[in-house]
């Protein structure tokens, strides 16, 4: 099952019609991806800033797995990013 504001790249399956269709990464899966590569951190550098594992981490940045609130409080905090930026809803 799809979730709003929580798509990954695997296929859902449509409560419409029973048909699949392909989800991708969301806007704010893509940001954390661009600002750790901006600041050239690896996975593990940025997931140690979280207190979470590497593969973990990875999930977020694929969109597979959902981000906590306080996370990406922290990440905001980390990069000097406000949270609307780092979600999408605007660009700093």
């Amino acid at each position: 099952m799809c979730t709003g504001g929580y798509v990954d790249t695997a296929q859902c399956q449509s409560e419409k019609n029973g048909k699949t269709r392909r989800q991708y990464p969301s806007i704010w899966s893509r940001q954390l991806k661009e600002l750790r590569e901006r600041n050239n951190l690896s996975q593990a550098d940025v997931a140690k800033v979280l207190h979470c594992s590497q593969v973990a981490y990875g999930m977020y940045e694929l969109g597979k797995r959902k981000l906590p609130i306080e996370r990406l409080i922290m990440l905001a905090e980390f990069y000097h990013v406000s949270l609307d930026s780092l979600t999408g809803l605007s660009r700093e």
